[in-house]
């Protein structure tokens, strides 16, 4: 089901900012905020794995209901979860489009990646474990 993903940041991920390797910063950066009645039209259930593919990758994430997300629209997080989803062109203005791009979504069986797994993905080694 393709929706148009918001990209910001939450409360509870400014609080768990300054430990990035952290499980708080990690369970609130790798959620996909949705309306409740989109989860619903995908079988969805709180937490249950979503496979959320944009313009320049996929990552699973965990879907969470909330009532501030429009039907048709989802809020993800800034950090390493939307930067999976989100193609790093900047237009010269040294900050990437994270606002309004259309993506995939569907249930999976998969679990999300830990932070420390998505860096290795990209070639990056594991910090502060």
């Amino acid at each position: 089901m393709t929706f148009l993903m918001i990209t910001g940041r939450t409360v509870t991920q400014g609080v768990t900012v300054e430990n990035k390797t952290s499980a708080a910063y990690a369970e609130e950066t790798s959620t996909c905020f949705m309306h409740e009645f989109d989860m619903m039209e995908l079988g969805l259930a709180d937490r249950d794995p979503v496979r959320v593919t944009g313009p320049c990758g996929e990552v699973v994430m965990r879907a969470a209901a909330s009532v501030e997300v429009e039907m048709g629209t989802v809020f993800v997080p800034y950090g390493p979860y939307a930067n999976h989803i989100v193609a790093a062109v900047t237009h010269s203005t040294g900050m990437p489009d994270f606002k309004s791009h259309e993506v995939e979504i569907e249930p999976t069986d998969e679990e999300p990646k830990t932070v420390h797994g998505l860096m290795e993905d990209l070639g990056g080694l594991a910090y502060d474990r």
